[in-house]
């Protein structure tokens, strides 16, 4: 079953499964505690957590399973009005075997509080600083983490396409890049393009007078 536009389940969090926006009420309220997907095989595995725009899910388990099996019930918990409801969508995307998804929310996004956390003392900016430097060494296009943390304080809720075009980068692999500070708790989406959180301005503050020249004083350079 391909899902529409809507939210995804990412990242710990590599795989994902989609909810169209009108899912997103009854996922945050906990109504919503099933899915059902047709896949060539399972792109979700129990024990995993999936981020949504309303908090985490954790994935309870992930079985195959016959559509005959498949109640009323199940249907409502899926967030639909009845089964025929349920059956019409799965109808649109016939191929693949029938999984049903059982999971609950499990507390907000942990980015939230962590993006918050701007008093680093020494030991916590020494792991992001080592976390920053080791995404810069991996990198193909060379250090880039401090360029693009200062391109972003400049330039606040710009689309991300310009911010690439900015610094002479392509659009997905710059949000890429971005996705990955966001990891870390230091950028926020916006509506339109990004903006620092509190954790992401005071490292670009301990950036500014740091050297720069070693995980444990704080990432390379970036260009």
């Amino acid at each position: 079953m391909r899902p529409g536009p809507g939210a995804a389940l990412t990242g710990r969090y590599g795989a994902a499964v989609l909810f169209t926006q009108r899912f997103l009420p009854g996922l945050a309220d906990g109504t919503v505690t099933l899915a059902f997907r047709r896949w060539r095989r399972p792109t979700v595995r129990a024990g995993g957590r999936q981020r949504t725009p309303v908090g985490e899910l954790a994935i309870d388990a992930v079985d195959a399973v016959a559509w005959e099996d498949v109640t009323d019930t199940d249907a409502v918990r899926a967030g639909y009005a009845e089964r025929a409801e349920l059956a019409a969508e799965l109808a649109r995307h016939p191929e693949g075997t029938l999984y049903r998804i059982a999971f609950h929310h499990a507390g907000a996004d942990p980015r939230i509080a962590l993006r918050r956390r701007a008093d680093l003392d020494d030991d916590e900016w020494r792991a992001v600083a080592a976390r920053l430097d080791r995404l810069d060494r991996a990198s193909r296009h060379g250090p880039w983490t401090a360029a693009v943390l200062r391109l972003i304080a400049a330039k606040p809720a710009v689309r991300a396409g310009d911010l690439a075009g900015a610094v002479g980068r392509e659009r997905l692999p710059f949000k890429a890049d971005v996705r990955k500070l966001k990891e870390l708790g230091l950028t926020e989406s916006l509506d339109v393009g990004y903006r620092l959180s509190p954790r992401g301005e005071a490292v670009l503050a301990r950036l500014a007078v740091s050297d720069r020249t070693s995980p444990a004083t704080g990432p390379r350079s970036s260009a």
